[in-house]
């Protein structure tokens, strides 16, 4: 059998017989697929600890979408440990399959700097992001909100500043961040669904995403002129559903976007 093979049968075992979120699946399969593009190999046997340095080496050397002082950065290394945790539980499958390959002990990830975070499990995530009631319009907007910041890891101050009319044509879109940064994100089909179910439902014509669910000819919004969403107000918002769903946890945004880049972490 060969290596597509293989990997097809990898990320349906993800999907099936481990139970993992669409989202988890999707990142895999993008993480794996870059190794594929680099090696050009389809035998098991051909990942060797040569390939495996050779790779490093290259992601070591790849240019990140971050833009930083009008230049490309390296990837970071968090980010190149996705790639590497992927490849890493992909070959613990095969060699518990009985196929012949590199052993997954040989891949040992770059050491980053550890956080002190009071991490949600993936239990109190879903009933998170279900918390919403969505058969109204504050409950669409708040469950969009939710399946945005774990579907893209975008910050909170990010998230707010997406425009209306952002593209949900393709599986990403760009984002300007923190510094001025301009980078890639990728969404998830659920998160594309409930933002089109809630801009559906929206009778306003502000240019905001995300924005309060309240009358334009209120007080408030005489004086700011937009409905737009604050960091706040999210943070708010994220509280009080972590509360509804009965997650006793200190949840934030920041919580949840460090659920996502932890996530093929706890999941390989």
């Amino acid at each position: 059998m060969n290596l597509e093979q293989l990997r097809r049968q990898y990320l349906e075992h993800l999907e099936i017989e481990k139970g993992r979120s669409m989202k988890t699946v999707a990142n895999y399969e993008r993480y794996l697929t870059r190794f594929f593009s680099f090696s050009k190999i389809n035998d098991p046997k051909d990942i060797t600890d040569d390939l495996l340095r050779e790779y490093r080496l290259w992601l070591n050397r790849q240019l990140s979408r971050e833009i930083i002082d009008g230049r490309k950065e390296n990837l970071k290394k968090n980010t190149q440990n996705y790639y590497l945790i992927a490849l890493r539980s992909f070959l613990k499958y095969m060699i518990k399959r009985g196929v012949k390959t590199l052993s997954p002990e040989r891949i040992e990830l770059a050491k980053i700097g550890e956080r002190s975070l009071d991490l949600i499990t993936p239990e109190e995530l879903g009933l998170l992001i279900n918390a919403p009631d969505t058969s109204n319009l504050k409950g669409l907007r708040d469950r969009a909100i939710l399946e945005l910041l774990f579907s893209t890891g975008l910050r909170v101050s990010e998230l707010c500043s997406l425009p209306r009319d952002i593209s949900l044509k393709t599986d990403e879109f760009s984002i300007r961040g923190k510094g001025d940064k301009i980078r890639v994100v990728f969404i998830s089909d659920d998160a594309k669904t409930v933002i089109k179910n809630y801009l559906n439902e929206r009778k306003d014509m502000d240019d905001a995403l995300f924005v309060q669910v309240s009358n334009p000819n209120s007080e408030k919004f005489q004086k700011s002129k937009t409905l737009r969403l604050t960091t706040r107000s999210v943070e708010r918002i994220v509280k009080h559903y972590a509360i509804k769903a009965g997650i006793s946890k200190k949840v934030t945004p920041h919580v949840i976007r460090h659920s996502f880049a932890t996530d093929l972490l706890s999941n390989g």
